[in-house]
């Protein structure tokens, strides 16, 4: 009787580690329907609720961020890794894991220590063009080492061997139709028939910056039917950013707290504010251009699903890997790159105008994005993991 696959994956913190750990899972779940699948994270991050909510097991263990701001607390961490790694090890034993897999961030360290304690085969994937501590610091754990971008490798021990999957994406964004699913797509945000829409999306828990700009913007463009703002605020900001648009006679009074609250056509507003986009394939196929971070999974999103895109990297990010994400994109054509202490709503309006005024313009943007493997990264990366466990494999090996 052949052993079930058990795999514990190492994600948490943001959106960016966790939403290429559920495709990976999924990815795996495609392959083999009976396996084991869970995660390891802590108890500070959104995978306390996104894990459990897409319907995996998540343990937690006690790590601290790998963050100079952290001052003297930084000299606690080779503590907390030996004591989170400990805590993974007693994961991995209880699970009989097969391979553990660290998708970056700090929560995922732990994962790759315990592997390691425990004897493992274990794989990381790094998102970023320019890898994260956790990431440098797990590449010397591991022989195994996968990326989404190749210019990672620079930037990884022993980074000449990692392999190039591409980032793993959910497998609606992936296959994703955006005319086929236009439609579905404006009644579901009650879009006004002819308006071109504008997507701004902070990530998993909103961008102050980019929720001010927008704002203001549709102040800026109240009374407008050729256009729509979609602003995704995250929860904490999203009554404050409701009522600033009413004031601005740019937003319709939130009817109830539905995730995806549709706008009221009848009266016309300019934009809506949202806390959350649970149908991503939805909010892509409805936009007609995108103002964002550049997280890694965003870019490859961005670059599957051909959404142009106006792109604000986060100032403040390790390494400032975010600017080295968003380059991917403004460098084949595919984005306009505006640094986060330019972004305003005039400089969004100049900006944007025109290109809303130019849908062949658009086009030519979504088009010049290189897809790369990013479609295909969730089911490579499952490959490796499969191989790993010394199970049979499906798909066809893939080299660097």
């Amino acid at each position: 009787m052949r052993t079930p696959l058990s795999v514990v994956i190492g994600a948490g913190g943001t959106g960016g580690h966790i939403y290429p750990g559920l495709a990976l899972a999924e990815a795996l779940r495609r392959a083999d329907p009976d396996a084991v699948i869970s995660f390891i994270g802590t108890e500070r991050g959104l995978e306390t609720t996104l894990i459990p909510a897409a319907g995996y097991r998540l343990h937690t263990v006690d790590m601290i961020p790998f963050d100079p701001a952290l001052g003297a607390k930084r000299f606690l961490l080779p503590a907390a890794l030996l004591r989170s790694g400990a805590q993974a090890r007693a994961v991995l034993r209880r699970q009989q894991a097969q391979v553990v897999v660290g998708m970056g961030g700090y929560p995922s360290a732990p994962a790759i220590v315990g592997a390691k304690m425990a004897g493992l085969p274990s794989v990381i994937h790094e998102s970023n063009a320019v890898p994260g501590r956790a990431n440098q610091f797990a590449a010397r754990l591991t022989e195994h080492l996968t990326v989404a971008f190749d210019g990672s490798r620079a930037h990884l021990s022993g980074g000449e061997r990692a392999l190039t999957v591409g980032m793993p994406i959910a497998a609606s964004l992936a296959a994703l139709d955006r005319p086929a699913l236009r439609a579905e797509a404006r009644r579901a945000f009650g879009i006004p028939e002819g308006a071109r829409v504008v997507l701004f999306n902070g990530g998993s828990l909103g961008a102050a910056r980019l929720t001010a700009a927008a704002v203001g913007l549709a102040a800026r463009w109240r009374g407008r039917g050729d256009v729509h703002l979609l602003i995704k605020t995250g929860p904490a900001a999203l009554a404050e950013t409701r009522r600033k648009l009413v004031d601005a006679g740019a937003g319709a009074v939130a009817r109830g707290e539905a995730r995806q609250q549709p706008a009221d056509a009848a009266s016309g507003p300019v934009a809506q504010a949202v806390p959350y986009l649970d149908r991503m394939d939805l909010a892509y196929a409805v936009a007609d251009l995108v103002v964002c971070r550049a997280g890694s999974a965003t870019i490859a999103e961005l670059a599957t699903t051909g959404v142009p895109a106006v792109l604000v990297p986060y100032p403040h990010a390790p390494g400032d890997h975010q600017t080295h994400n968003a380059r991917v994109l403004s460098d084949a054509g595919a984005a306009h790159l505006v640094p986060d202490a330019e972004t305003t709503a005039d400089r969004l309006a100049e900006l944007i105008d025109p290109l809303l005024a130019d849908p062949a313009r658009l086009a030519v943007m979504g088009r010049a994005a290189d897809p790369g493997n990013h479609a295909r990264a969730a089911d490579l990366l499952a490959e490796t993991v499969i191989r790993l466990a010394g199970q049979p494999t499906t798909t066809r090996e893939f080299t660097s």
